[in-house]
């Protein structure tokens, strides 16, 4: 990379957060865990916090991440990134702990650790890359397959009747956090309102009020089989229906 930019051939606009080492990613072609983390690197850059950063990356496609950033970061089992960064977080309070997984290590096998550093109002940000499949793993139903959806592990369709509904993230977190807990939806479809609702969700925890979290409506073109077109239909038009976008949580303002 360092090559081709010295010989003018590429001039990539990247964080200053990112390593520069690792570029290009490891995600495939289309997938949306770069503009996720591309949203965060921006933040993190933005508001001046690399060097108190720790990062933390789960099993399946999310751990293509582990040095992503040019920061302290950890890549954990599956389903446990939010106690690791919970963890560090209890153990040095003055650091910002970002926790990133995708919707099974989020609502599946991590989904006690969601919630109940949720109830607890935990200082930390948890960032999930909602793609409605495991993607890592070939494509099997995942907690956030949509109703009717077709996977490697529901052929003919989600059938809800069988597998029950989409979990929805972020409802839960909003309605079991206390007082001070950030809560949105972004889509990648919307770099720049995902990178406020992240940047918030850090500015959240850096004030100490409580929990953040932010769920990203993400694609996955290889397990999806789906072309460009397709694949930014089925998230700003499918996607949308069920997981709206938008802020549910919001602190609000202490008076001086």
């Amino acid at each position: 990379m360092q090559e081709l930019k010295e010989q003018g051939i590429l001039q990539p606009a990247m964080p200053s957060s990112w390593n520069e080492e690792s570029k290009p990613h490891k995600f495939c072609p289309g997938c949306g865990h770069g503009i996720i983390l591309k949203c965060l690197g921006e933040a993190i850059d933005e508001l001046g916090i690399k060097d108190k950063m720790v990062f933390g990356c789960d099993i399946g496609c999310s751990l293509l991440a582990w040095d992503f950033f040019a920061v302290d970061s950890v890549q954990t089992h599956h389903g446990r990134t939010t106690p690791v960064i919970v963890g560090m977080k209890r153990a040095n309070p003055e650091l910002i702990g970002v926790a990133y997984m995708g919707d099974g290590g989020g609502y599946a096998i991590g989904s006690q650790h969601l919630f109940n550093a949720a109830v607890r109002n935990e200082k930390i940000t948890i960032i999930l890359c909602n793609n409605c499949n495991y993607g890592m793993t070939g494509g099997q139903m995942a907690p956030t397959t949509l109703p009717g959806m077709k996977t490697e592990t529901s052929p003919y369709g989600r059938d809800v009747e069988q597998t029950g509904l989409p979990t929805k993230g972020p409802e839960m977190v909003a309605a079991v956090a206390p007082e001070g807990a950030y809560v949105a939806r972004g889509t990648i479809a919307n770099p720049r309102q995902l990178k406020g609702f992240i940047k918030k969700a850090l500015e959240n925890q850096m004030a100490g009020n409580g929990i953040s979290f932010v769920e990203a409506l993400s694609g996955c073109p290889t397990n999806w089989r789906t072309n460009a077109k397709q694949t930014w239909e089925f998230i700003e038009k499918e996607m949308t229906q069920y997981f709206k976008v938008g802020e549910l949580r919001v602190p609000q303002v202490k008076e001086g």
